[in-house]
């Protein structure tokens, strides 16, 4: 496992960040897994040397912090881990358990560290932007977090490049904590964060964190052009179909699928290595819910693809624009299936 500088920070991170969606209860979604299987996981990713976890407080309803926070510690000492969760999705019904208010962000970081059983975290991301709360109230509730010595950094994701750089600015302007990384939307089907998103993060030293760089599996085969569907999680996550309906989107598969038997290895691998050689990608947020797939993503780290292979790649760009992962419809899409997650309630005794 090779280990970088975190964007402008002195703070190093594996090049390859664990994402941890994918556990914590079963009950919240069919294709997560539940803690003894999630262990396994968690034990082989330390044992390959990442570092580097990211979870969400909105993951399996709070169990996914309990799982992976709790069992990580209890296997690595924690100066060693590179701990990350989000905030913003709804947790309750309660209209303040939601949201990047003052209140919500004061809440929301108290109980990610009880859940996890920590006192800090290394680095607290914003899940979306908040259109409904002054931007002030946010990056100051933020800063405080940071002051509070709860957080080392915080971070970013799912927004309009005006948005960051507005949050930016503005933490700048009052003297607080600016962010430090990006987690985006961005794979070999999703390249609408190469328009302004990344050239701002790396004009301005941010690092990219890429959510999503399978293309929810999409990129290592777990549908078909046809219409057909290999994985649990393919035939019951609707969302994936919303972010990659286009015909074309099966043309950059094929282009994968081509370099990727030249090479004798897994697409998975030719798709992960495209993204590693993109410019001010950091750590892309991988999943896994097999022990081969952490075998697959470090093997995409020592693939160095050549020039005529980036550029097969990239030929078969999808042809039209998708939408945008940021605060508009695909939020709102985001924001009903947290409540209806919320509105199941028994996973919190889970």
């Amino acid at each position: 496992m090779q280990y970088i500088r975190f964007g402008r920070t002195g703070l190093n991170v594996s090049q390859l960040c664990l994402g941890t969606m994918s556990m914590g209860s079963s009950a919240w979604k069919s294709w997560v897994l539940d803690e003894a299987e999630s262990i396994a996981i968690l034990r082989r990713a330390l044992d390959l040397g990442i570092t580097f976890f990211d979870m969400a407080d909105w993951y399996s309803a709070g169990r996914n912090e309990e799982v992976v926070g709790k069992n990580l510690l209890r296997m690595s000492a924690r100066e060693r881990l590179v701990l990350a969760t989000k905030v913003y999705y709804p947790m309750s019904e309660d209209p303040n358990d939601r949201g990047l208010s003052r209140k919500h962000i004061a809440t929301a970081i108290d109980r990610s560290l009880a859940r996890m059983g920590t006192d800090y975290l290394d680095l607290y991301v914003i899940h979306a932007f908040d259109a409904d709360t002054p931007v002030e109230e946010t990056m100051e509730a933020l800063h405080d977090v940071v002051r509070a010595g709860k957080a080392r950094y915080i971070g970013a994701s799912s927004m309009f490049s005006w948005q960051f750089a507005k949050a930016q600015y503005t933490a700048e302007a009052h003297g607080w904590t600016k962010f430090v990384s990006m987690q985006n939307h961005y794979n070999l089907i999703y390249r609408e964060e190469e328009r302004e998103m990344i050239p701002l993060c790396l004009d301005q030293g941010v690092g990219c964190v890429p959510w999503s760089p399978l293309a929810r599996g999409v990129l290592a085969g777990n549908r078909t052009r046809d219409g057909g569907r290999h994985t649990t999680r393919s035939s019951t996550d609707a969302f994936t179909d919303y972010l990659y309906d286009q015909p074309t989107d099966f043309d950059v598969v094929d282009a994968v699928v081509e370099v990727a038997a030249a090479r004798d290895v897994p697409p998975a691998q030719v798709a992960l290595a495209w993204l590693l050689a993109k410019p001010g990608v950091s750590a892309p947020i991988v999943g896994a819910t097999k022990k081969k797939h952490l075998k697959d993503a470090l093997a995409a780290e020592a693939l160095d693809l050549s020039e005529d292979e980036m550029a097969a790649l990239e030929k078969r760009k999808a042809g039209d624009p998708h939408p945008y992962v940021v605060g508009t419809d695909s939020i709102r899409r985001y924001v009903k299936v947290a409540e209806e997650c919320a509105r199941a309630g028994a996973l919190r005794e889970k």
